[in-house]
């Protein structure tokens, strides 16, 4: 059983930063990938970035040049540094780990932008 829990969201004005955090626990001998989903009020959730073990990294279109995702193997923890916030960034996030096959999900953190 594998375990993750998120921390770092909360009220940012436009323009801020936020760093969000998610510690992955439990018997787990690798993690294939981590990522970040985000799902807005009124909208399905989606990924925003992930990270392989080897360090590839994905970002949709509107985070690039603002987010930055990063992994910790040894701690099981993966970042999400994000910068120049803006309104429509507001949704709960959600850590996604793939451990062999199956796809693990934190209980997610909000995060809100104030105009």
């Amino acid at each position: 059983q594998v375990q993750l829990v998120e921390s770092g969201g909360g009220l940012v004005q436009a323009g801020g930063s936020l760093r969000l955090s998610c510690a992955a626990s439990g018997t787990i001998r690798s993690i294939n990938r981590m990522g970040w989903y985000r799902q807005a009020p009124g909208k399905q959730r989606a990924l925003v970035a992930d990270i392989t073990s080897g360090g590839m990294i994905n970002y949709i279109e509107s985070v690039k040049g603002r987010f930055t995702i990063s992994r910790d193997n040894a701690k099981k923890t993966v970042y999400l540094q994000m910068n120049s916030l803006k309104p429509e960034d507001t949704a709960v996030y959600y850590c996604n780990a793939l451990v062999g096959y199956i796809h693990y999900w934190g209980k997610g953190t909000l995060v809100t932008v104030s105009s």
